[in-house]
């Protein structure tokens, strides 16, 4: 396993090494039931995502459908509740129908550059999230698409009459698919987009494209593209807020699109408060606007610590460097940082899990996903066991708890607490998880436990799983995959456990 342990002199420091870091059930609070959409994922149309990653049809790892069954058991591993497809970017020059029709024909796609075989349209997603027992979840093309025409792909899944379900029914496939979830459109905001809408634009596309797919289904359940910007989500709300159950927002907190320079272990860390800043912001825009206490709820639906490398998007004049691509698939890049961060997302969701009851991972399958896909097998990179403590090790309520952390890591001028903790327990309060991060690189950092308030009697031994590599830029690759969870124990004292450096550890109580 390579590692590099190299930090610049004068830039890294942790908090007194004896600080006290204590966390305190909150007294009267209701424990919230969460939903397990939070560990969502994502699959877009970029890159060997789609072909060459989930979809191989003649690889000898495929299905009779051309459909990766190792992929598929590793997303059964993470129990994957719902998958966000075909965008993306990709999907604002995406037309459904050239994925239905036969005998399919290739198109180019503007959004990348390439040419798209469309031999992976609406009903192999449909018949893949099946085979992966998760929902499907559509995100519709709003940049050069139609109200009419989202309204028409909600017709073909959905719809028991009319041409688009007489069409599905042609295509094998007569019962209908009932596909609950729908997004309009994607980052409609960004220049980068194409079809991108201005503020006023905006919200009367999405009212008016919610009012046509509720008049072919009125079960669904619709998203819209906004932002943790008010100037943005203020003014499609007040146009279109009555008709969504979501706003939809994105982050990624290493911007790498042009430049493939990821940041360093310490560097990262800094982002880490960054979800849960824009979550609260979002939370303030919802309930300004008459919409708070859950009457839309936020979906995180793209999100991950760092942007995809792709150089040019977005500048018109100049050619994408497609080989660049290959950049994102770098093992060396998928380090501790990558885990911590992501569970560091999952915690600020978790906290906020009244409100925020989506999430999707950027991608599942290669570029920067948690799984790496290759012809022969796959990679299961460190952000893959984050993902798989969250979805198999936590119980189902969040409680509420407030927290004494006094010791912080610093990067030059900036600086964030070194733990980030909640506590998840069974319904009846019998049983205990604790979700605890320990962000500085090379320091074990001390947590009192709140015993009292969980109704035990303290503990000198308590049961862990803990994902820390032997250094913070160790990762995984083909044939060497040593940075994956350990069961252990951990020793109390004075109600205390030490939690190692650069760590997700889950400490069970019961």
């Amino acid at each position: 396993m390579k590692k590099i342990l190299l930090f610049a002199a004068g830039l890294l420091m942790a908090g007194a090494a004896n600080a006290q870091n204590t966390t305190t059930i909150k007294p009267d609070t209701q424990k919230i039931e969460y939903s397990n959409m939070l560990f969502g994922q994502f699959i877009e149309h970029f890159d060997t995502q789609i072909y060459g990653g989930i979809f191989c049809p003649g690889n000898p790892l495929s299905d009779e459908d051309g459909f990766r069954t190792d992929v598929i058991a590793a997303m059964k591993e993470l129990k994957v509740p719902i998958v966000r497809w075909p965008g993306g970017c990709f999907v604002s020059s995406y037309h459904w129908l050239d994925g239905v029709t036969n005998p399919r024909v290739p198109t180019y796609d503007k959004a990348w550059q390439v040419e798209d075989p469309n031999t992976f349209g609406t009903d192999e997603y449909v018949k893949w999230c099946r085979k992966v027992g998760c929902e499907p979840y559509i995100c519709t093309n709003a940049g050069t698409g139609t109200a009419e025409e989202m309204s028409d792909w909600v017709e073909y899944c959905n719809q028991t009459m009319g041409k688009w379900a007489r069409l599905r029914a042609q295509n094998g496939h007569p019962e209908p698919y009932n596909v609950k979830y729908w997004s309009i459109g994607n980052e409609n905001y960004g220049s980068w987009e194409l079809g991108a809408k201005t503020v006023d634009e905006w919200g009367p596309l999405v009212r008016e494209s919610a009012k046509l797919m509720l008049a072919a289904d009125k079960s669904l359940m619709l998203f819209a593209a906004a932002q943790s910007n008010r100037n943005w989500t203020m003014p499609l709300l007040q146009a279109a807020g009555r008709y969504l159950n979501y706003v939809s927002i994105h982050g990624y907190w290493d911007s790498l699109q042009h430049v493939d320079n990821p940041k360093s272990y310490i560097n990262c860390m800094m982002s880490t408060d960054g979800p849960e800043r824009d979550i609260n912001n979002t939370i303030a825009i919802l309930n300004d606007a008459g919409f708070g206490e859950g009457k839309i709820k936020i979906a995180f639906d793209e999100w991950n610590l760092r942007g995809w490398h792709h150089p040019w998007h977005g500048d018109f004049r100049r050619g994408f460097d497609l080989e660049a691509r290959r950049n994102n698939d770098k093992a060396t890049t998928y380090t501790m940082a990558d885990a911590v961060f992501s569970a560091c997302f999952l915690n600020a969701c978790l906290r906020h899990s009244d409100i925020v009851e989506m999430a999707c991972f950027s991608p599942i399958v290669n570029a920067r996903g948690a799984l790496y896909v290759y012809p022969e097998g796959l990679v299961k990179r460190s952000t893959f066991y984050t993902l798989y403590m969250y979805a198999n090790d936590l119980l189902p309520y969040v409680v509420p708890t407030e927290e004494d952390l006094t010791q912080t890591v610093s990067y030059e001028n900036r600086s964030t607490k070194a733990l980030d903790v909640i506590l998840t327990s069974d319904k009846d309060g019998k049983k205990f998880v604790y979700a605890v991060i320990n962000k500085d690189p090379q320091n074990e950092v001390s947590l009192t436990l709140d015993f009292k308030g969980m109704g035990k009697t303290a503990k000198s031994r308590v049961s862990a799983k803990i994902l820390a590599g032997e250094g913070i830029d160790d990762y995984n690759d083909i044939g060497d995959e040593s940075v994956k969870p350990y069961q252990t124990t951990l020793n109390v004292r004075n109600g205390s456990v030490s939690i190692p450096a650069h760590s997700v550890t889950f400490i069970t109580i019961d």
